[in-house]
Parts: C-alpha cells; sequence; structure tokens
C-alpha cells in the first residue's frame, strides 16, 4: 500500500511539473503573440471600454474640438488617441481650406513646425546608438567652427558687447536641452538675438552657411546656465548630415520614415499631394482666421526640397504619420516588428536633463515653462513629476507642439499616445487645445488599471 501512495505521489509530482512547463510554454506563446499584436499598427477604431476609456466620456473631447472649429477658432483639426496600442479615438473636424469649403480628412497633410524636434532628436539617437557622438562631448567636436564661440555678458558705458569665454565648452547633451546658449533669434530682444536677424540664420543657402554665421555670434549665456528655445535642433541637423554622410531629409526617410510607413512625411508636400495639404492660418485684426501665405514667417511654401533643412521646424506629415512616430517611442523603439531605438535609448531621450537648478518658472517658450516637475529630454518636454507640475497625464510623460497648433503626447504610465493636428499659428488668441486635451482625455480614462 506504502509503495502504491508513494508511485502515486511520484506520478502526481511529474504531472504537476509537465503542466507547469505546458502552462509556462501556453503563456511565453500569448506574451510573444500579444507582443508582436503591440507592434503592430492598426488604425481600426477599438470601443474604448476594452482599454480603461469610457466612450460617454470621450464625448467631451468631441465637444471640445468640435466647440473650437463651430466657434471659428480653428478651421479643422484631427485627432488620434490611444491605448495599450489601440487607436480607441480617431476623428476629423471641420475644413482643410475654408475658402473652397473643403472638408478636413485623415490624409489631410500638416506643417510639423517645432514638432519636427522630437524627429530630428530620434535621428541623432540613432547616431548616438552607433557610437557616433557621446552627450558630454563637447559640440565643437563635430563642429569646429565653434571652437572659439564667446558669451555675451552685458555691454560697456559706450554700449558696446561685452564678450567672455565660457566657462567650459558647450556640450551636445547641452545643445539636446536648449541649455547650451544659443537662441533662436525671434522670441527675445537682447543684443544677441538682433545679431540673430541681422544674420538671418533661419534663412540661410543652406546648413552650412547657418553654422558660419552661428559661428561668429555669441552665446547668450554661460553654458548650461539658462534654458532659451533656439536654434539647437537646426544644428543637430546639421551634425546628423555630417556624422551621416546625407542629407537630413535623406537620413530622416531611409532610417525613420521609411521603416516606420510615414508614407507622406518629409519636408516639402509634392506637386501630386498638394491638394491634401492643410491651408494654414493666423489671426485677423478682429480676432478671426486669415489665411497665411507666408508659411507663419517661419517657413516657405513647401514646393520642393529645401536647401536648409530644419530639424527645428520643417517637417510635413499627416496625423497618423506622426502617430506611428509616437507609437513607436511608446512601444520603446519599435513599430511593426522595425526597431529603431533601444528601449534604454528611449528611456534616455525621454527623461529630464535640466538640472533643478533652472527649473524656477523663469524659463520657457509659450505654454512650456520650466518648473518642478516639469523639465526636458534630448529635444522633448518631459513630466517627471505630475504631481508637482500640476498636470494629469502619467510619470515620465514626453511631448512637444509646432507653432502651428499641433501636439502630441506619449504617457508610458498610462500607456497613452495623443495627437492633434491643427493649422493656426499660435498666439494670445489661440485656444489651448494642447491642455484642454490633456483634461478631457484623463478624465475619459476611467479604468486605467485595464
Amino acid at each position: 500500500m506504502a509503495i502504491h501512495q508513494c508511485k502515486k505521489n511520484r506520478y502526481m509530482y511529474i504531472l504537476r511539473i509537465v503542466l507547469a512547463g505546458t502552462l509556462l510554454a501556453l503563456g511565453s506563446d500569448a506574451s510573444i503573440s500579444q507582443q508582436a499584436d503591440r507592434h503592430a499598427v492598426d488604425m481600426t477604431v477599438v470601443k474604448p471600454e476594452t482599454v480603461g476609456f469610457s466612450s460617454a466620456r470621450i464625448e467631451r473631447l468631441h465637444a471640445l474640438m468640435q466647440q473650437a472649429v463651430d466657434q471659428k477658432q480653428i478651421a479643422g483639426i484631427v485627432t488620434i488617441l490611444a491605448r495599450h496600442g489601440k487607436v480607441v479615438d480617431y476623428r476629423t473636424y471641420g475644413q482643410r481650406d475654408m475658402a473652397s469649403a473643403s472638408p478636413m480628412t485623415k490624409d489631410v497633410i500638416f506643417r510639423d513646425f517645432s514638432m519636427t524636434k522630437p524627429v530630428t532628436g530620434v535621428a541623432m539617437m540613432i547616431l548616438y546608438e552607433q557610437g557616433k557622438w557621446l552627450p558630454s562631448d563637447p559640440i565643437s567636436k563635430y563642429i569646429p567652427e565653434f571652437a572659439h564661440l564667446k558669451v555675451y555678458k552685458g555691454e560697456d558705458a559706450g554700449g558696446k558687447m561685452i564678450l567672455v569665454d565660457p566657462d567650459h565648452a558647450p556640450t551636445m547633451r547641452e545643445l539636446m536641452t536648449h541649455t547650451a546658449g544659443f537662441t533662436y533669434g525671434v522670441f527675445g530682444n537682447t543684443p544677441v538675438d538682433a545679431m540673430y536677424r541681422e544674420a538671418n540664420v533661419l534663412r540661410s543657402k543652406n546648413l552650412q552657411e547657418a553654422i558660419d554665421k552661428l559661428a561668429k555670434i555669441p552665446l547668450l549665456y554661460q553654458p548650461g546656465k539658462g534654458w532659451t528655445y533656439s536654434v539647437s535642433m537646426d544644428i543637430e541637423g546639421y551634425i546628423v548630415e555630417k556624422l551621416s554622410g546625407q542629407s537630413l531629409p535623406e537620413f530622416m526617410q531611409q532610417h525613420i520614415f521609411a521603416p516606420l510607413g510615414m508614407k507622406d512625411a518629409g519636408f516639402y508636400v509634392p506637386a501630386e499631394k498638394r491638394k491634401r495639404f492643410a491651408t494654414l492660418y493666423r489671426t485677423g485684426p478682429q480676432g478671426e482666421l486669415l489665411a497665411d501665405s507666408t508659411g507663419g514667417g517661419l517657413s516657405g511654401d513647401y514646393v520642393e526640397q529645401p536647401t536648409e533643412p530644419s530639424g527645428g521646424g520643417g517637417m510635413v506629415s499627416t496625423a497618423e504619420d506622426y502617430y506611428r512616430f509616437a507609437q513607436m517611442l511608446a512601444d520603446r523603439g519599435e513599430l511593426n516588428g522595425t526597431r529603431i531605438l533601444a528601449p534604454s535609448t528611449v528611456q534616455l531621450m525621454s527623461s529630464n536633463h535640466v538640472p533643478a537648478s533652472l527649473l524656477t518658472g523663469e524659463f520657457g517658450i509659450g505654454l512650456q515653462v520650466m518648473r518642478p516637475g516639469f523639465g526636458y529630454g534630448y529635444n522633448c518636454a518631459v513630466v517627471f513629476d505630475p504631481a508637482e507640475a500640476n498636470l494629469p497625464e502619467g510619470k515620465g510623460t514626453f511631448f512637444w507642439d509646432g507653432a502651428a497648433g499641433t501636439w502630441f503626447w506619449i504617457d508610458p504610465t498610462n500607456d497613452v499616445v495623443f495627437i492633434g493636428m491643427i493649422q493656426r499659428m499660435l498666439g494670445p488668441a489661440s485656444p489651448n487645445l494642447e491642455y484642454l486635451s490633456r483634461a478631457v482625455v484623463y478624465q475619459a480614462l476611467v479604468d486605467p488599471a485595464k
């Protein structure tokens, strides 16, 4: 009897091991399958409740966007909301062009303006992964023209600029965080900004000419001692070209756009796509929307490949194009089985690199103010403490926006991606859709554990 019981126990032990192994294998297969599904882009809209959103509450997002159109604050809008890689809302509102009453459609092409910056950041991180540069490197290692930059330190009694040597050579980390000392020339009124305007840095024949101009203009402040929105990402575009041997548009097409299926992304809109190009608007004297044929004063008409491609603001794309880019970052560097970056590189890019001494509320641009809990990574803003920053999104959310009102964010804690595309030059009269959309999106996330 004891021998029989012993054999029975041994049999049950072996059976448990076999069952455990089978379940482990099944679980592993399921995990692999789920991971594969996760990296596949499917623009089919799923029921919001399947990923924790309330369909009824998402109607508040629709109402907010429709109100902006009905009140003629915005001509047209495209929004995409996704969670866990599943699109839960994808809508168009209003018109692509008001004069012709052309409706807004999902394939409309937008000027991304400064939403180009995170894409340039990814281009830089691709080269970082190839061992081409380090954050601690001086910029002059890759741009020898910057080896003798001076720093502006006020003016003497006669109104002449006082120039001093930098305390240290500005670094690549400082370049990618807007803390190197460069500026734009269009937002400030300092003597340094005036030099940018006089040199017409943003209207150079090519990137080399822009670099040559910048080499003769002093830094606005000592590297690492301030935060100023700047031409830093245009400088990065030049570095991409030098390190890769390709033009910036060619590099992005080969390493980002084509692999991610961003079929309309680029730096110009070819003739066969012009009918899908959104009209750009600005605010008229009575607060009305007026078509802006100047490109907002920031860019040309996008009819051909630019000779000075702007890594800081030259891209165009559809909402879906940019969603593919953002979802790749949300999925830690991979999309559709194609890996663009390693997870650790995405983490490095999307972590705050601005010292606490600069997160005081004194620095920023537009709606984005560097403050406790809110900093800047490599080419993107980072919310590293949402409560401190007084924002509803999850820890580690990173994002940016564009001069014509486009915006996006990636929330790794809640696994949310949002894209908003409009074409109205930002100004005091512009509706704050970027942050209002955050409020209505997160109030609709009623089951975040799902």
